[in-house]
Formats: C-alpha cells, structure tokens, sequence
C-alpha cells in the first residue's frame, strides 16, 4: 500500500479532472476510475491507501465497490462522496467501514482537510501495526532460552494460556528470572495484542498516589484535582494489565483491586458512576503469595482471584544446563549494544559461569557480561576477565561436604551436614566472615550466630 497514492471513482469527468489537480498540488500520487469495474481493477494492480468513491456509479455500485475493498483490506480509506438526496445511503456505507463521507457539492478545503485526515489516521494505523510487530519480535515465546526441562515446559503453559482471551495469570519466581518478559509474550500473542498493555510496579509507586493511578479521578476530586484524569485500569480496557510484585500492593487498595477483578467495574475517585472496562490481568510477585496470604500480608481472596493459572518460573541454578544458551544470547545482544564482536567463553569461564549460583539470576548474569564487555575488545571471555565474586567461589568437593554411605548405617544428620560445609566455606575465604555469608547467601548475623552455637566464633 503506497502512503500518499488516492483512487478517485465518479462517473463525471470534469469531477475527476478537477479533483486531481487539487490533489496533486499536495503532492498525492492520484489515479482515477469512471466505473465501479474499473475502479476494482485499479485497487487490486495499485492497492491505494485512500479512496474518493462516489456512491451512484454506473454498473456496479459505490456500496458494492465498497464493500468488495473492504474485503480485500480492511485497513484502506474510503471516503463517500454523495449528493444530499441520498445522505441515507452514506450512512449505510459508514456501517460498512468507510471513513467519512462529502456531500456533493463541497468545497476545496473541505476535500482537502478529510483526506489529510484520512491520511493521519492511516499513518496511525501504520505505526500502531509496526509497534505490535516490534513488540512481539522483541517479547515472542522463541526468544525465551530454553533448554532445560522445567523453563520449556513454563513456555509451553505460557503460550497455552496466551490464546485465551481473559484468563487471568499469576506469575511467581525470584527477582530476575523474567516474569515481565513472560508476561508480555503472553500479551503480545494473545487476542488483545493490538491493544494497550499496562505496566504497573506496585513496589515503585507510592501507595498514597497509587489510587488515583489506576481509578483516575473527577475534577475536584481532592485539592489539586482540576480535571478529569483517566486511570490505568480504564486506559487498559480491551487490553492487558499487568501487576508486577503485587505482593507489594497496599491491603486496602487489595481489596478495591479484588472488586475490578470480580465486577469488572470500579469508580473515579470523587465519581458517582460505574466505569466498565474489559481487561486481562497477569500479576507478578517474587514473594510466596500463597505462605504472605496465610500471615495476613496479602488477602487470600484476592490470592485465589488471581491464582487461576500459576506459572511458577525456576532460579537459574535449578535450571544449569539454560545459563550457557542464555549467556550466548545475552552476548549476542550486547556485542550490537556495545559495537563488541565477542563470540563465547573459554572452558574455565564456563565452568563458572555454570557453577555460580546467580541470586540476581538473569538479570545478574546480564550485568556481568555488560560489565566485561564493556570493558574488553576481545573474542572470547576468559576466566581471568570475570568479577571476582565468580572467581573466588569455593570448590568444595562432595565426599568434604558429607560421606552419605547409604549401604551402611553413616547417615549424618542435616546440621552436621551444615556445620561442615560451612567451615569448608571459612577455609576457602581464609576466615573472611563477610565472604561467606555472601557466598552461602545468608545474613552475616546469622553466620555470626551459628558459629557461635558452635564455638566457633
């Protein structure tokens, strides 16, 4: 579809004379048609973006014309030209997806404002469809590395439930294991894909704006009210919103939330009148939402409201076997971000990669690369180029932890088990207490007292 080329179809010549030296002064590429016939014939050869359609035409009418376009591409601008006598017809032709109609005679202006009009809107449209395959390049479900077992079959439920049009999500897993990319791979290939997809962080918004956030509110609302504002729930409506660590949402605004949910309605603040909206909801949360409901920290009605479909995304170190697939994918990435040419790791950088625990999970394991990357011009990271966390982590061998001999009677028991990995731990870090509770992932305190239970302080 060329941008600025325009059929115009009227069965009078001096008409389609007049209007393409009008036309063609603002540069529009312009082709006429004298019959309905002849204007098919020309759509299908030149596929214009906008067309001047007259409604009576000899033959085959401007309805049926029409209507025959829009079959072909529903995107194509039609605009009716019509003499007063027969306005009801134009109406009719709106019903079938024209754009706008003229009533003949009109004038130069008027011509010129509904076709640049016409153009914007089809521009629009455009943009909004390169957006929407930009966004599902960016977030499609083969994008997502996957080679180990568990993260493939989070896929697959993933795209099961994407084809689903209202069934709410609730994703679960650490910070950095991907919820957010997850779940707008959900959106972008679900039937809402053309429409918005909200994103809100409930932990960065404070809670005394976040009402007003998603409800919007009335003029005179409160003090600074002025006007109307439009909330995100209602800017959602037809698409997908999504509420990421919504275990971090306030308690009150829970049970508003709860309301939506159930209702699918909900009120501006200082409004007096329902606003219906129709939307999709995937929520997020790094926190055990189902162990926070049973503490009083999240409402177990909203809990099970959302928790139609769990999806329960797994750390990267109980997944080993994604992290050298991801981290190629990730260098790929940076190399373009970066202007880099880096193409792997050697064995020993791998092997630490692969043995790093990784409690920032994907998105720690981006940062470092990013880190080396920025600061090396070279084909292959080495062992030596890695932050010195990785480098520096203890190798403690199995039979050192604890000899499980399951044919005899040695079974030890978990706190021993405990206590000996721990000082291997110490050993390897000479001592260094606050490196090793890094490394073990635990609070140093907590360090401090178990080795004070044991007297090893």
């Amino acid at each position: 579809m060329k941008s600025r080329s325009i059929l115009i179809v009227d069965d009078e010549i001096l008409t389609l004379t007049n209007l393409k030296k009008t036309l063609e002064k603002d540069l529009y590429e312009v082709h006429l048609a004298d019959t309905g016939e002849k204007a098919l014939e020309l759509f299908a050869a030149l596929r214009p973006s906008i067309i001047l359609l007259d409604l009576m035409l000899p033959g085959i009418s401007g309805i049926e014309v029409l209507r025959r376009v829009k079959e072909k591409d529903a995107e194509t601008i039609v605009i009716m030209m019509t003499a007063y006598e027969i306005v009801e017809k134009a109406v009719e032709a709106m019903k079938l997806g024209a754009y706008d109609y003229l009533l003949k005679p009109f004038k130069i202006n008027e011509l010129k404002n509904i076709v640049r009009r016409g153009a914007e809107t089809l521009s629009l449209r455009i943009r909004v469809q390169e957006h929407l395959k930009t966004q599902m390049g960016r977030y499609y479900f083969g994008k997502i590395v996957a080679e180990s077992r568990k993260m493939k079959d989070v896929i697959l439920m993933a795209e099961k439930i994407a084809a689903s049009d209202k069934t709410t999500v609730l994703l679960q897993g650490e910070s950095g294991t991907g919820k957010e990319m997850l779940a707008k791979a959900i959106h972008y290939h679900s039937p809402r894909a053309e429409k918005n997809l909200v994103d809100i962080n409930c932990a960065a918004i404070p809670e005394n704006l976040m009402e007003s956030e998603l409800f919007g509110y009335e003029a005179g609302a409160f003090t600074d009210a002025r006007g109307r504002k439009i909330g995100l729930l209602e800017y959602a409506d037809e698409g997908t919103i999504f509420f990421d660590e919504i275990g971090d949402l306030a308690l009150s605004l829970q049970a508003k939330l709860l309301r939506v949910l159930e209702e699918q309605s909900f009120t501006r603040l200082g409004g007096n009148k329902p606003v219906h909206v129709d939307i999709r909801i995937i929520a997020a949360s790094n926190k055990d939402l189902a162990r926070a409901s049973e503490k009083g920290e999240f409402r177990p009605d909203l809990f099970y409201r959302l928790n139609v479909v769990p999806i329960q995304i797994p750390p990267l170190r109980s997944r080993r076997e994604d992290i050298i697939p991801l981290a190629l994918h990730l260098m790929a990435d940076l190399n373009l971000d970066l202007k880099r040419s880096f193409k792997g790791f050697d064995r020993e950088a791998a092997e630490l990669l692969q043995a790093y625990s990784w409690p920032g999970n994907v998105r720690e394991l981006r940062n470092v690369l990013e880190r080396v990357m920025s600061l090396n011009q070279m084909e292959l990271i080495t062992k030596n180029l890695l932050p010195l966390e990785l480098r520096e982590m203890p190798h403690v061998p199995e039979q050192d932890i604890a000899i499980l001999d399951l044919r005899g009677n040695h079974y030890p028991s978990l706190k021993d088990m405990e206590r000996r990995y721990i000082e291997k731990v110490l050993e390897s870090v000479e001592g260094n207490r606050t490196r090793a509770a890094k490394l073990l992932e635990i609070h140093p305190a907590s360090l401090f007292r178990k080795l004070k239970s044991w007297k090893l302080e």
